[in-house]
């Protein structure tokens, strides 16, 4: 079975909340064994006090992609802790709304650090350790559709996943002599516990009806693609984006 990853070494990133802490017990839940890294390891730590009885194990890694001597330790933390990385999940991600005539360089520097800077050296790192294994390994880039079509108010961070979708062709490209797979899923708009209130109220019933299918995702939506990415069934797959989004990015202009 695709979803069946049991002892599979995971790292993922910006693993303390949202997206990363859900791919995270998602793994576990299908027997991974998972590093979940962030600066915040306290959530780290809950996060795998309350895995404890998964099939898999989590263990908390501190790691800031903002710094890429902190990526490389981190990584290094993780590898011996997992003793090797056969799955980079890259989601580690940071977004601000803002005019792009008002955007600053610290937001700038912010957003592409974070979002293209890190998870293009996070990627290195691993590959490196990857390119030495036998059956080398996947990277899964966690991208976003506003890397393919655009909206207002968010200009850094749809150029960040824009430059995020062309990392991830331009390394699997690069990198399939190493026998590393490297794809990108690219979510819609997905409902999570911070934008709940925003899809309750009038304008986030106007975003609905801009998605063909009329609601946002779910995080389970996201669960199918992203398993597939990670595991043996994609194993001729590599430089594809997926796109989880409703139909949104074929939507009429």
């Amino acid at each position: 079975m695709f979803d069946d990853l049991s002892g599979k070494r995971v790292l993922v990133t910006g693993a303390s909340s949202g997206l990363g802490a859900h791919f995270a017990r998602l793994l576990a839940e299908r027997g991974a064994h998972v590093a979940a890294a962030a600066r915040r390891t306290d959530r780290l730590a809950a996060l795998a006090q309350e895995s404890a009885g998964l099939p898999g194990k989590i263990v908390p890694v501190s790691l800031d992609v903002g710094s890429v001597a902190a990526i490389e330790k981190g990584i290094a933390e993780a590898a011996r802790l997992l003793g090797g990385i056969d799955v980079l999940v890259n989601n580690a991600g940071v977004g601000e709304t803002e005019q792009a005539l008002s955007v600053s360089e610290a937001q700038w520097d912010q957003q592409l650090d974070v979002n293209l800077k890190g998870c293009f050296f996070a990627a290195q790192a691993v590959a490196k350790l990857m390119a030495e294994q036998e059956d080398g390994g996947a990277i899964v880039n966690i991208a976003s559709i506003l890397g393919e079509r655009v909206a207002g108010r968010v200009a850094p961070y749809a150029i960040s996943k824009a430059g995020l979708i062309q990392m991830t062709k331009a390394l699997a490209l690069e990198w399939a002599r190493h026998r590393i797979r490297v794809n990108a899923l690219a979510p819609g708009y997905v409902m999570t516990d911070i934008n709940r209130e925003f899809f309750a109220g009038e304008a986030g019933e106007a975003l609905k009806q801009r998605i063909p299918m009329r609601r946002p995702g779910e995080l389970s939506d996201l669960d199918g693609p992203f398993l597939l990415l990670c595991s043996e069934a994609a194993r001729y797959m590599t430089g594809s984006v997926v796109a989880v989004d409703g139909g949104h990015l074929v939507s009429g202009l």
